[in-house]
């Protein structure tokens, strides 16, 4: 019986291997062939000449600064999210206040809001501003548009933690900053780890709010230079297939190295007691 368990186990992880590693397999074989090999052959087959040439191309067209705009702007945004967020999450949890459950309320509807309904009032804010078209005026939709959830996660977490661990600092003379940053901050890591990891995918992936609020090459992140890769009368998809490999390349990297600290931080808190 134990050995018919290991063979359904290991069979249901190969199988789910297959699902999640074959797109990007196929985005990979694509990537590697010519424009016309890409129509003139099935989509299924393999290359018939490896064409490296489709990454120096993507590379040579700034795809360099794409990204750099978009690490500055994820990172950025995911760090004011997640200390912004922890702020209100813990004065939230632990602080009785008139009012308290309403504004949770308020910031839990934001959840609901369609990303869509947004732009127009976004757009002209960011003008009025004077931010349209930098990575400024993209950080703050961004952070506000990834508050709701990111509050919702801490607060869960926060309310779990024992209020005898804020007592005893009390006694020990702490005030309240101290108690966040000594206490709450390091009980909450795995919160922590959950918000920075679902916030940087959504960010890094993000594309109407950087269509409608940057109009300047030069402060194009990621997903615009890979829409950028189209023609007069049709997409050219093994630049766009090299491009999104690319693109994908860094989160893959950093799953390798830090998916104890992932898994650790995506389950903690799904066991109670």
């Amino acid at each position: 019986m134990r050995i018919l368990q290991n063979i359904v186990k290991y069979a249901l992880a190969l199988f789910w291997l297959f699902v999640t590693g074959f797109p990007f397999a196929f985005i990979f074989l694509s990537s590697m062939k010519g424009m016309m090999e890409y129509f003139t052959t099935s989509v299924w087959a393999l290359p018939q000449q490896f064409q490296f040439g489709n990454y120096v191309q993507v590379i040579q067209a700034g795809f360099h600064r794409y990204f750099i705009n978009s690490l500055i702007v994820t990172i950025v945004a995911v760090f004011i999210v997640a200390m912004s967020a922890s702020m209100a999450a813990n004065v939230i949890a632990r602080f009785k206040f008139k009012f308290g459950k309403w504004v949770y309320t308020l910031f839990l509807a934001g959840m609901m809001i369609p990303i869509h309904v947004t732009l127009i009032p976004v757009y002209n804010m960011t003008r009025h501003l004077g931010l349209y078209d930098s990575l400024a005026g993209l950080v703050g939709p961004y952070v506000a548009y990834s508050l709701p959830v990111s509050i919702f996660i801490f607060v869960g977490f926060i309310q779990d933690v024992p209020v005898e661990l804020e007592e005893a600092a009390l006694v020990d003379g702490a005030n309240r900053y101290q108690i966040y940053w000594h206490v709450i901050l390091p009980v909450i890591k795995p919160a922590i780890s959950t918000v920075v990891i679902y916030n940087m995918v959504m960010l890094w992936n993000e594309f109407i709010y950087a269509l409608v609020l940057l109009s300047s090459p030069s402060k194009w992140i990621l997903t615009l230079g890979l829409w950028n890769f189209r023609g007069e009368y049709g997409i050219h998809f093994p630049l766009v297939m090299a491009g999104l490999v690319l693109s994908v390349l860094p989160l893959i990297i950093a799953y390798v190295f830090f998916h104890e600290q992932i898994i650790k931080g995506m389950t903690a808190g799904s066991v109670k007691g």
